[in-house]
């Protein structure tokens, strides 16, 4: 029993001492070093407009419905950053079949010049997350036909538009070559506005 007590000194020294720096010192440190070495990163990559009012992210994918704009991936959590993640059905999956077919009915609604199978899987599937603000050079050129329509934006000014925000692969070998949907969107904003 005296041994036990002898022991209970140093526990909860050593249980203050962790949760002092595991839950103050550390956090506090990475985030001076964060907020010093990339602070539009450590910010939450925001994008603001030119009221400074903050429009979105550019790691947090947007809903754009609108015929003038180049639309993202389809999110079944809508977007919503307070938590990520989709349904992790296997290709078979009922529910997973009817949304597709649901994503192909909308995408033949709103681009009925484009064959459904010139359209690439990042336009029809949900990314991991469900917050992916990206898409392939690939999804965006095919979209081209109805963004100039709606925008009277010529094709050639907007196949420009796309290559200025392709963005390569990290470190030159990881991932895909991408678009972000916010960024191209609000230069095609910026566009209509001129």
């Amino acid at each position: 029993m005296e041994e036990k007590q002898s022991m209970i000194g140093p526990i909860i020294r050593m249980t203050l001492v962790l949760m002092t720096f595991c839950g103050l010192v550390y956090p506090v440190a990475v985030t001076g070093i964060a907020q010093a070495a990339a602070p539009h990163k450590a910010d939450g990559s925001l994008i603001y407009d030119e009221n400074d009012k903050v429009i979105g992210s550019e790691l947090i994918g947007q809903t754009f419905t609108e015929e003038g704009y180049f639309h993202g991936r389809v999110s079944s959590i809508e977007y919503n950053g307070a938590g990520s993640g989709s349904n992790n059905y296997a290709p078979s999956n009922e529910d997973m079949l009817n949304r597709t077919k649901e994503s192909i009915i909308e995408w033949k609604k709103n681009n009925p010049e484009t064959k459904i199978s010139d359209v690439p899987n990042d336009l029809l599937t949900n990314s991991g997350s469900g917050l992916d603000p990206h898409i392939s050079p690939k999804a965006a050129y095919v979209q081209l036909d109805r963004v100039s329509e709606a925008t009277g934006i010529n094709k050639a000014e907007l196949e420009k538009l796309i290559e200025k925000h392709v963005q390569g692969r990290e470190l030159g070998l990881f991932g895909e070559e991408r678009v972000n949907v916010l960024k191209l969107n609000l230069d095609i904003k910026n566009m209509m506005k001129q």
